[in-house]
């Protein structure tokens, strides 16, 4: 019996380690057979969340001094916490295991009576992509207000929003915010607006969250410090696993009865993770040279966006990106058939560039355009690459399809 069982684990773990080679080799698709790592060159731009530890990382995790986070006892994870609260300009941080539960961990801590509410963007993350896990496990009712194109909510809807009658309705607690905001294409709130809604936040009585999971994106193209932003909030969580480069992890910030209340919310979340000081050591090295980094993902998008933009293609056309987030407007034509294009390599496309080029995107605003994100896996060739087979698409497009007025007026 336990040979058998041993065999089975051994057919498994074959099984697994051909799959994570192929997918490595070719898109993961059916639309072309294999034929070996050189003929394709893959530039994976469907998220900044897809990124791989580098061998740095790697090491530094393998070597990372531990102990268990529980109790307070892991050394890295400490210094982690210790670190960033100063870097945020606040009392004390807390390490979590990722940005959703940052989040989560934030709201129930401001809201920790039941039916209190919050006041947030109805394309805000935490209120698209979240579950609704602040109703789930807190009881918490969402005030919902229309996000700008820019990701800010208008001043005066805020005021408004906020509850006046404490016998029939719910308590207003919070606002929250996002930087830079993901449904809007990556879009940063200016310093002055963060400003405004926080002090008008206070005059009204309610604190502010900040779902900073891109924050750094945000500081370097604002050109500023995380603490000039993160001093117009009383909480922030941000992800070390996006354009940073890290497997896992988040960071939680505020003032120290916060922070204890946050912990001993991870703790109900079952994000208690003991000997995580692994992940902490990750993260210490994705914060070595953020500015660097991340300023180089904000050029490559740019890069991008300005060939979509000299192409001229009545299809497809970007607007300038003000941070990683390429987003390729379509018109005349479903995301999902330029995904399959950008994924699929032809004999003669194979033939004009000396190899296959596989581009992957995310198909966006209900198939209407195409989300492109750029991170640190992807190097100035990577972005060359991805021009050449997104010029090739549209190309091919424009052959196969009339005109649009509407697109190649733009």
């Amino acid at each position: 019996m336990s040979m058998a069982r041993n065999r089975l684990f051994f057919s498994i773990r074959a099984f697994a380690l051909q799959h994570i080679r192929r997918q490595s080799l070719y898109s993961g698709t059916s639309q072309f057979p294999f034929h070996g790592e050189s003929r394709f060159h893959i530039v994976d731009l469907r998220s900044d969340t897809v990124t791989k530890p580098t061998a740095r990382m790697r090491q530094a995790m393998a070597e990372a001094a531990v102990g268990d986070d529980v109790y307070r006892e892991d050394p890295t994870v400490n210094a982690l916490e210790t670190e960033m609260a100063a870097l945020f300009g606040k009392e004390d941080a807390i390490f979590v295991p990722s940005g959703t539960m940052g989040n989560l961990c934030s709201l129930l801590s401001h809201c920790f009576g039941r039916s209190e509410e919050i006041i947030l963007g109805d394309k805000s993350h935490i209120f698209c992509y979240e579950q609704g896990a602040y109703s789930q496990f807190g009881g918490i009712v969402s005030h919902l207000l229309p996000n700008q194109p820019d990701g800010s909510i208008r001043l005066d809807q805020i005021e408004s929003a906020r509850r006046r009658d404490r016998l029939h309705q719910p308590t207003s607690r919070l606002l929250c915010l996002e930087n830079t905001h993901n449904l809007s294409g990556g879009r940063v709130l200016p310093l002055d607006y963060m400003r405004q809604a926080y002090e008008m936040s206070h005059k009204l009585g309610l604190q502010v969250h900040l779902d900073g999971a891109r924050l750094m994106n945000a500081t370097v193209a604002l050109q500023c410090s995380p603490r000039e932003m993160t001093q117009f909030c009383d909480s922030i969580s941000m992800c070390f696993s996006k354009g940073l480069g890290a497997p896992a992890g988040a960071i939680v910030a505020g003032d120290k009865d916060f922070i204890d209340r946050a912990r001993r919310m991870r703790k109900a979340l079952g994000g208690g993770m003991r000997q995580v000081g692994i992940l902490a050591a990750a993260a210490f090295v994705a914060m070595e040279n953020y500015e660097t980094k991340i300023a180089a993902d904000h050029t490559n998008a740019r890069r991008i966006a300005e060939a979509v933009q000299a192409l001229r293609s009545p299809f497809v056309y970007a607007d300038y990106p003000e941070t990683n987030f390429v987003m390729l407007k379509l018109c005349g034509v479903p995301a999902n058939e330029v995904l399959d294009q950008l994924n699929t390599v032809t004999p003669s496309e194979e033939e004009h560039h000396g190899r296959g080029i596989i581009v992957r995107g995310f198909s966006w605003a209900n198939g209407t355009q195409i989300r492109l994100v750029t991170h640190c896996n992807i190097s100035d060739e990577d972005t060359t690459w991805a021009i050449k087979k997104i010029a090739w698409v549209a190309h091919h497009l424009t052959q196969r399809k009339p005109a649009s007025s509407k697109m190649a007026a733009l």
